[in-house]
């Protein structure tokens, strides 16, 4: 369940009701956001009738084996002559093991009418059963659908983690792109109003006759430049929110973030905790109980009871039924063995051709679903293996960035104060710069390939987020 759901209220501009209340903090968690998601947004719902739809399929399953009453009625009149008067009621319980257990009543009358409906005058009752003892015995076609409802429906069930997960996927990237484009905007924001300061001295310098002036040129070019790359960076920052508007929803209704959220800077400290990987180390790793494999084991039960009733049709078709025959259902020695109604039916195709040709689609299908799990199996195997790897690559790598971005700042730091003694440029504080703003942005972009990173593995473990 989610854990707090106080920051919707400032999100939407034109929803009423969030007026009522109001957030202290303008930070939107990344907990707090994929909880939202998971409750609210349209394919997570979605997720949720597949569920549904394995229950109510289950349900159908089971109507095979519900008890039916039948009314068969019909008469006969013409010319004030009762052809026949014919009245059959049954009342009839499948059961599983294709046995009918079936109780009836019979009541027949007319000029006319065929010898075999004769009956006593006040009816007679049957009470008997009607079974299968070749093809149908063990497994018959209503036996075989409720046990592929039941498994869809437990199929349903990881098909529907599945789906929650990947949405949840999705939404962690498009967070990850704000996290980036927010971070980039502040680091041009911060670059442009360093050259704004830089500015006004060198153009003070100038005036005062310390520098040449051509040097306030090259400052005024660099204000230009850092604010244009802000512009473009405040421009992919208004992208990334609608995209990531675009997972945000509430009572079935979008909604969209104000000006005023902010995404969670100290993400790498809570993004372990929040999807649910942290103290997973590689050697912790089961894949027997994920999701997509266990959606192919319910696949491949549910194939295999259809191969085992393709393989049932191959054997003959004998139908046997027995009914005991009385006046009096009343009495219970009324019915004897002597009295009674029975039959057998018999059937065997000659050639089987069409038995024997489902039997073999059903064994491919079941096959070829076979080497589609060991291969999903191995693919799963394989990824995740590779994610560990990128995410200690990712470690190292992430040492390496911010050692370098201390030494540029080191280094635009000594040149900023060696122009202030006159050894040095403009021309040279500016490259500085530039090196320090390229290993920022670099930084930036390892951190979110970091995080993206994260969200695969949360993604190829295929994990639903009990705790939010």
């Amino acid at each position: 369940m989610i854990k707090k759901y106080t920051f919707y209220i400032s999100l939407f501009l034109s929803c009423s009701f969030l007026n009522a209340q109001k957030l202290d903090a303008s930070i939107l968690e990344f907990e707090e956001y994929l909880g939202y998601v998971k409750k609210f947004h349209p394919i997570a719902k979605q997720a949720d009738l597949l569920m549904q739809s394995g229950q109510a399929k289950l349900m159908k399953s089971r109507g095979g084996f519900d008890p039916k009453i039948e009314v068969d009625f019909s008469k006969k009149e013409f010319k004030g002559t009762t052809y026949y008067d014919k009245l059959n009621a049954t009342f009839k319980i499948p059961t599983w093991y294709g046995i009918d257990v079936k109780g009836s009543f019979s009541q027949n009358d007319g000029t006319y009418l065929n010898p075999e409906y004769t009956v006593p005058e006040d009816g007679l009752y049957s009470a008997g059963l009607k079974m299968s003892i070749g093809q149908g015995l063990w497994i018959n076609d209503r036996m075989a659908t409720l046990k592929k409802a039941k498994f869809y429906k437990e199929q349903s069930k990881a098909d529907r983690e599945i789906t929650v997960n990947q949405v949840l996927y999705d939404a962690s990237i498009a967070y990850f792109n704000w996290l980036q484009a927010y971070n980039e905007s502040l680091i041009f924001e911060n670059f442009y109003k360093n050259a704004q300061v830089r500015f006004s001295g060198i153009k003070r310098s100038a005036e005062l006759g310390q520098i040449a002036t051509i040097d306030t040129v090259e400052a005024k070019i660099t204000i230009q430049n850092r604010a244009l790359s802000l512009e473009q960076a405040k421009l992919n920052l208004i992208k990334s929110k609608l995209e990531l508007s675009s997972f945000l929803w509430l009572n079935d209704v979008p909604i969209e973030l104000q000006e005023t959220i902010i995404p969670d800077q100290n993400l790498v400290e809570d993004i372990d905790v929040t999807l649910e990987i942290l103290g997973k180390p590689l050697d912790s790793f089961t894949i027997e109980n994920h999701p997509k494999l266990k959606s192919y084991e319910y696949k491949i039960k549910s194939l295999t009871v259809d191969k085992n009733l393709k393989a049932n049709k191959l054997l003959p078709k004998i139908d046997v039924e027995y009914n005991f025959l009385t006046e009096t259902p009343g009495e219970i020695n009324s019915f004897e063995t002597e009295y009674y109604k029975g039959g057998i039916n018999f059937q065997l195709p000659l050639f089987l051709r069409k038995e024997r040709g489902d039997l073999k689609l059903a064994k491919y299908k079941l096959q070829d679903a076979k080497y589609d799990k060991d291969n999903v199996q191995l693919q799963i195997r394989n990824k995740i293996v590779s994610l560990y790897t990128e995410l200690d690559s990712f470690e190292v790598q992430n040492e390496y960035i911010f050692d370098i971005v201390t030494n540029y700042r080191a280094l635009l730091a000594a040149e900023e104060r060696k122009f202030s003694f006159g050894e040095s440029s403009v021309f040279l504080i500016n490259s500085r710069e530039s090196k320090l703003i390229d290993a920022e942005l670099k930084q930036n972009q390892i951190q979110n390939k970091f995080f993206t990173v994260k969200a695969k593995l949360f993604n190829s473990l295929a994990l639903s987020l009990e705790n939010l």
